[in-house]
């Protein structure tokens, strides 16, 4: 099956008084009907692949390498271009309902207004769709929501009328940043069903972008750790949860409430000028005199996984 999202070598730097890397030579795949998992710390660079794939970086950003959907280099078209496809072929769900959702329009105009500016039926089809796609939400009667403002349901629904809208043109890529951020655990498991609906059908790609690796470890087929803009870790989900290989992933498994809250050393490493060598050396209970002067690539490990460690090798 050919991938609907490849990434190769996805480098974005902020320019201002001092350059920032935030993303260092990034590459994975994703296919239809896959969850993959970008986890990591705040600041490590995740929600920043997302805006770079769905061409929302800022115009300071330089941006290198390829990012193809559907063999289609995003980074070389327009912004015309672009437009035509974010919400039809890929979407967005971001991680803050309360400004993502316009306060003074109704939720079933919101839902169905990719319909509208794309130009794939008329405002009777598209309201049409939109209480079609609540139903199999299980939001029913639909006629209970479609009228509501934001601000008379709770963020957890208000994310789940995000999600409706985001995905109302069936796109074959949908990226969700922190979907679940600040929600309690009843709204967090609504969502994650969501989510999982959406992929159930082999066609939809789901980039999960998230800090909440419980989230991670439910929906995921596998997992990627990002660590100072780069990525540390690839494995499959049990791989993963089972079996931490790099020093950081394990950490953030440490750092879990079932071991413990045991929290890792020190900070991450500078994004203006990263050290030569391995970006978590100096946190690092197992580092050897070769980890900060020379820096890992991320190589395949003997059970397929890819690390960025000397340790692992």
């Amino acid at each position: 099956m050919n991938p609907v999202l490849e990434i190769d070598a996805l480098s974005v730097t902020f320019c201002g008084k001092q350059a920032v890397r935030a993303v260092d030579r990034v590459s994975f795949s994703l296919g239809g009907g896959e969850v993959l998992a970008l986890v990591g710390e705040t600041g490590c660079g995740k929600s920043v692949i997302a805006h770079a794939v769905m061409g929302l970086l800022p115009g300071e950003a330089q941006v290198s390498g390829q990012v193809l959907f559907r063999g289609r280099d995003l980074l070389a078209l327009s912004e015309r271009e672009r437009s035509a496809m974010r919400g039809k072929d890929c979407a967005i769900v971001f991680q803050d309902p309360s400004r993502a959702l316009n306060p003074v329009h109704r939720i079933g105009r919101q839902i169905a207004e990719p319909v509208l500016i794309h130009g794939a039926g008329s405002r009777e089809e598209a309201h049409r769709r939109a209480a079609a796609l609540l139903e199999r939400m299980g939001l029913s009667p639909p006629g209970n929501y479609l009228p509501l403002y934001p601000c008379q349901s709770s963020g957890g629904m208000n994310q789940r009328f995000l999600i409706a809208a985001s995905t109302i043109l069936d796109p074959s890529l949908v990226i969700a940043d922190e979907p679940t951020k600040g929600l309690d655990p009843g709204r967090v498991r609504e969502v994650e069903d969501e989510l999982v609906r959406l992929t159930g059908g082999g066609r939809t790609a789901l980039l999960l972008i998230t800090h909440d690796l419980a989230v991670a470890r439910r929906i995921a087929d596998r997992i990627a750790v990002m660590y100072a803009g780069e990525i540390v870790e690839l494995a499959e989900n049990d791989a993963f949860f089972d079996r931490p290989s790099h020093p950081y992933s394990r950490g953030l498994l440490q750092s879990l409430p079932e071991h413990g809250f045991v929290p890792i050393p020190g900070s991450s490493a500078s994004p203006v000028s990263p050290p030569p060598g391995c970006r978590f050396q100096a946190r690092c209970r197992d580092g050897k005199a070769i980890c900060g002067g020379q820096h890992p690539d991320l190589v395949s490990a003997a059970d397929g996984r890819m690390v960025r460690c000397w340790q692992c090798r």
